[in-house]
């Protein structure tokens, strides 16, 4: 039976349904491998003629379960979860990529990423084209080529913090018959559901809120299963795939080709698979989702408006601050909270802005961002730092830029932290 349950509850319910007597909680399915009753059975599940768990590099009950739930999230028609938010980027793009292949990135992602496309990718034989968000159509539309397969940017950037125009980016990527790919990491579904606003693919790394907690490094990619892959521009879809026997994907799985393929082909060369331990963890980390985020999102717009009317402060950026550059974005796809990340540049140098870091007692210099505890980072000396300076500044990032992660803690103790760290500074 179909429910049409809210968020809230599908974060509760979703993803493991007991059967009776079984365990109420989901089990942690350790196990490599899963015992048949025929070699017949276990040749159906090769041939991907059967549903079912045939090695757990492949797919696992309990990581199942997980997908299950996040796709029932997002509104997709299924999900493969990864050993990183990395891998999920990764698989997602060479998902859609080829050698000689093309596509679009906004100059705003995480520096994680920017590497991988910029400087992986290429290595692979992949070209990608970095735009800015605020580009014209008509300046995207010049880097769209032939062989242009994607177009690729987040919910809300990290840490510059630009609020992705959804139905925009969509609009332009469905004009030349290709799919937009958005990673939802920093916003979550409980904030924003990209499918909803037109995109055909989500990745997170559900190392950051989904888990929400710092324990379980992961991925997902989730699939609308809206887009129309027989365009003709996407063979690996519409060819036979010989390693399983001349199997045709958008033919034996039709609008569930593009998330089957990530996994058969994907994960099974490349082995970057999820723990069931991982899995465990971050479904339990989801059934709080929604109260977190409402915390999150909470304390760090009262953390912003206090930055704003700081001395000590150049800048603060909060897509839901009134004034900030994203506010109406924000107000569009974001109604309910911008989640917790905030961005400020202090005045003075870098040296201030160590100086400001080096004395918070609450906050914690970790490399690491979206979990229950406030954490800070400086991202030019560290998850940017592989950048150019011609780099960060088109990524929207200062040498005294500031990355705050707000947790879940007392607001007054947050802020106060900070008032006594900024003493310290120039």
């Amino acid at each position: 039976m179909e429910h049409n349950w809210r968020i809230e509850t599908k974060l509760i319910q979703e993803g493991y349904k007991p059967g009776n007597g079984e365990p109420r909680v989901l089990p942690i399915y350790q196990s490599t491998t899963y015992k048949y009753d025929s070699t017949e059975h276990v040749a159906k599940l090769f041939d991907l003629e059967v549903p079912g768990h045939m090695y757990s590099r492949i797919s696992n009950p309990t990581v199942e379960a997980l997908e299950n739930k996040i796709a029932a999230l997002e509104g997709g028609v299924g999900a493969l979860c990864t050993s990183s938010g990395q891998s999920a980027s990764m698989v997602a793009m060479l998902n859609l990529c080829e050698a000689g292949d093309h596509f679009i990135a906004l100059n705003t992602i995480y520096g994680g990423t920017y590497n991988l496309f910029a400087i992986t990718f290429k290595k692979l034989g992949v070209e990608v084209s970095f735009v800015s968000p605020d580009a014209t159509k008509e300046e995207v539309e010049k880097l769209i080529k032939p062989n242009t397969k994607a177009i690729f940017g987040e919910t809300i950037a990290n840490p510059a913090l630009v609020v992705l125009d959804i139905a925009y980016w969509s609009e332009i990527a469905h004009s030349y018959g290709i799919p937009l790919v958005v990673d939802n990491t920093f916003a979550t579904p409980y904030l924003c559901r990209p499918f909803e606003h037109g995109a055909d693919i989500v990745t997170h790394s559900t190392t950051k809120y989904m888990d929400g907690h710092a324990t379980s490094v992961g991925g997902v990619i989730v699939d609308s299963g809206k887009f129309d892959y027989t365009n003709g521009k996407f063979k690996g879809f519409t060819e036979p795939d010989d390693s399983y026997h001349g199997l045709t994907y958008t033919k034996a799985f039709g609008n569930a080709a593009y998330i089957t393929k990530a996994r058969v082909q994907f994960i099974r060369d490349m082995g970057n698979c999820m723990s069931p331990q991982n899995a465990f963890l971050t479904h339990l980390g989801l059934e709080t989702l929604h109260l977190r985020m409402e915390r999150h999102s909470e304390n760090a717009l009262k953390v912003a408006q206090f930055l704003k009317n700081h001395p000590k402060v150049e800048s603060v950026s909060y897509p839901l601050l009134e004034g900030d550059s994203q506010y109406e974005k924000a107000k569009k796809y974001l109604p309910e909270g911008a989640s917790g990340v905030i961005s400020f540049s202090i005045k003075g140098s870098r040296e201030d802005a160590v100086a400001f870091m080096d004395h918070l007692k609450l906050a914690a210099i970790v490399v690491h961002v979206a979990d229950a505890r406030t954490a800070v980072l400086h991202p030019a000396s560290s998850t940017h730092r592989q950048m150019s300076d011609k780099e960060l500044e088109a990524a929207g990032i200062s040498p005294t830029m500031i990355r705050l992660s707000i947790g879940i803690e007392n607001v007054l103790d947050i802020i106060e932290d900070l008032e006594e760290a900024f003493t310290y500074s120039n």
